[in-house]
């Protein structure tokens, strides 16, 4: 009976440690009480005496019986403190309801608008916000009075309207005899986004991630902290940069891609412009479900909201939000109908806290029935298009021939957003919460795209008819770079970036992404070879071949890897070798490829995001420059570049004279549409 208990207690301390450390499984949830119970009842039922030449390290670490009173009492308060730290986690988001939090944060921004999310719970006067541009002696605007109810938790979303393209204001909150509030203590800033009607491209960079769970992996006293809002703080936003360079010459080659001495860890000095969160922004199930009620679904919204670590990147940067399946509850299927449980619930609490603060939905969408959570924006010249995949997603049972993540309508209308996008932006994102490619096993094979076949292939047929489309994506808990193969020389290839979590586990051990796909296709190949008495054209005229091969640089012990991709076909531009040209000889060449295969993939770290720097300023080179980030250190880049887009605009002076403008032109009598 001695070693069953010791196996018992053996066992309970590593499922303690695997839940509260690795993975917080409802198996492991269930388990650790009950192994923790039948340890005690083992131990009481044994009637052997305790062994006195048990070595003292070994009696602790198994809970083996030994006369010695301290290391019993040892292995009672080590028991204790574990199963106090496994109830302090699970009953935490219960009990730490985070009722009083008072906050805000900046939702959508736009060229013309912003929206602020406020939260001013049980406070017995007008308030109103007031805004201004920061710049000195800038007078206050009154905005909207804040419509703060018990039924709406206490949260209201304003929006501000009419304000100028790339301007920095500021915003506060005053009470009804105009005097500022305690909260926020001194205006908080943003900048609204570039015009995207006027050319000259756009240079910023955003970042994407998903998952967050507070305390996880846990530590005691922390249940309020979020880890990895912590490192994205000091990544975006640090108390004293950090001189991260290594001490060697730059060199690069004709894509512009560093090669391998490259000062690649130099910190960029450009600001971010927005977070993109692809959804489990809470966690309604995890550790314990805690039912299907409103109160359940916001307690967890207003506990994220009150951490500090939170605070630090919503009070100063503009957050763009999906959702996803820990949401509502794991793996759900709305298929089309809002009354599917829980889904009111869930949907009631994410409106209030993250859909409110996102774009408003067109106007073509009145008609429907409900209001969307799909939307797009731009910034500048690049285009974004937000999916909701599971408000209308069949169920797993449905025939595969009839699946649909989208529904008809969002699907109708992310065909006709890469349509016009086609000529209108120069790279295109598409946001789904769940990873694109078909490549990741387990459950992803029915719960993400991969189990949505048809309606995936009709999306990826649109995709590869328009050049620089990305796909961004979370869910799975690592980082993978995916590519779509182009099928014909004339189409484009779609790459995915899929990147989770912020701060939430990852499985060290266990791995289920395929590094390319068992389908392939064959695709004829135009190769183009010099002849045996043509000139052998200069480097620098030569089209750049993609790398598939990593450098990796080591700088300041953190392994960081730089590949490159080139989508610029060889084009009339090069006018200047014709005298090669014409003497080439042309091959055609079939070859095998597969339809998805991995670029990159880094399971490990707790704590993921990547950020993407988009450069359009030079129409003939735009680029796109990834940098992942694990555990708050850079450890892989990417840069691609794109296929110059020549953008429909137009050639009237109305192109170059923002709408604001036009407003002010039309409130002084000037009819500037009879100019433009």
């Amino acid at each position: 009976m001695t070693s069953i208990s010791s196996i018992l207690a053996t066992a309970f301390r590593v499922a303690s440690f695997l839940f509260l450390r690795v993975i917080p499984s409802p198996l492991l949830q269930s388990a650790i009480p009950a192994l923790l119970s039948l340890y005690l009842l083992s131990a009481n039922l044994s009637s052997k005496p305790a062994r006195g030449n048990v070595n003292p390290a070994a009696a602790v670490l198994f809970s083996l019986r030994t006369p010695s009173r301290i290391i019993r009492w040892t292995n009672i308060v080590i028991n204790s403190l574990i199963m106090l730290a496994f109830l302090d986690f699970c009953v935490s988001p219960y009990f730490d309801h985070a009722s009083d939090v008072v906050f805000s944060r900046m939702g959508a921004v736009s060229d013309k608008s912003a929206k602020i999310l406020v939260r001013y719970p049980n406070l017995n006067e007008t308030i109103q916000l007031i805004w201004r541009e920061s710049k000195p002696n800038a007078a206050w605007n009154k905005g909207e009075i804040l419509n703060l109810s018990q039924e709406n938790d206490w949260a209201d979303t304003v929006t501000l309207s009419s304000l100028w393209p790339s301007t920095k204001y500021e915003y506060a909150l005053v009470g009804a005899n105009a005097s500022f509030l305690a909260y926020p203590g001194s205006p908080l800033a943003f900048r609204t986004f570039p015009d995207p009607h006027l050319p000259g491209g756009t240079h910023f960079r955003f970042v994407a991630s998903s998952c967050i769970l507070p305390n996880f992996p846990y530590a005691p006293l922390q249940r309020r902290r979020i880890k990895g809002f912590d490192l994205l703080a000091e990544y975006l936003f640090p108390s004293s940069p950090a001189i991260r360079a290594v001490n060697s010459t730059t060199d690069r080659n004709d894509t512009g891609t560093p090669n391998s001495e490259e000062a690649l860890n130099v910190p960029t000095t450009l600001p971010p412009s927005f977070l993109l969160f692809l959804g489990d922004f809470i966690y309604a199930d995890v550790p314990i479900y805690f039912g299907n009620h409103k109160e359940s679904y916001r307690r967890l919204y207003r506990r994220n909201y009150q951490s500090s670590s939170f605070r630090k990147i919503y009070e100063r940067l503009p957050m763009f939000h999906t959702y996803d399946d820990h949401e509502i509850i794991n793996n759900f299927s709305g298929a089309g109908n809002d009354s599917t449980l829980p889904y009111p619930s869930a949907s009631d609490a994410f409106q209030i806290y993250n859909a409110n603060g996102n774009p408003s939905p067109p106007q073509s969408t009145k008609s429907l029935d409900h209001t969307p959570y799909y939307y797009d924006f731009h910034y500048g010249d690049v285009a974004f298009f937000v999916m909701d995949t599971r408000r209308y997603r069949s169920f797993p049972t449905d025939p595969s021939e009839e699946k649909t993540m989208l529904g008809e309508e969002q699907l109708t209308r992310l065909l006709d957003w890469l349509g016009k996008t086609n000529s209108t932006a120069t790279f295109k994102f598409i946001v789904s919460s769940v990873p694109f490619t078909s490549l990741w096993g387990h459950d992803a094979q029915y719960d993400s795209w991969a189990g949505f076949v048809n309606e995936k292939q009709t999306i990826l047929n649109a995709m590869y008819s328009v050049p620089n489309v990305f796909v961004i994506t979370g869910d799975r808990h690592e980082f993978a770079a995916i590519e779509f193969a182009a099928p014909t020389q004339s189409s484009f290839a779609v790459t995915e970036f899929s990147t989770s979590p912020l701060s939430m586990f990852y499985i060290p051990i266990y791995h289920t992404l395929s590094m390319q796909s068992a389908e392939t296709f064959t695709r004829k190949v135009v190769k183009e070879a010099p002849s045996v008495d043509a000139p052998i054209p200069a480097p620098e005229s030569l089209p750049a071949i993609p790398s598939d091969e990593a450098t990796v640089v080591q700088s300041d012990g953190i392994p960081v890897s730089t590949e490159s991709s080139v989508q610029v076909p060889p084009t009339s531009s090069e006018s200047a070798n014709e005298q090669n040209v014409e003497k080439t000889e042309t091959e055609f060449v079939i070859e095998e490829v597969p339809k998805e295969r991995v670029i990159k993939y880094i399971p490990e770290g707790n704590y993921k995001w990547s950020s993407i720097e988009v450069d359009t300023r030079k129409p003939e080179r735009p680029t796109l420059n990834l940098e992942v980030v694990i555990d708050g250190k850079p450890s892989y880049q990417y840069e691609v570049v794109g296929v110059p887009v020549k953008l429909q605009g137009s050639t009237a002076l109305g192109a170059f004279v923002t709408t604001n403008m036009k407003d002010i032109l039309k409130k002084i009598g000037l009819q500037p549409a009879k100019w433009f």
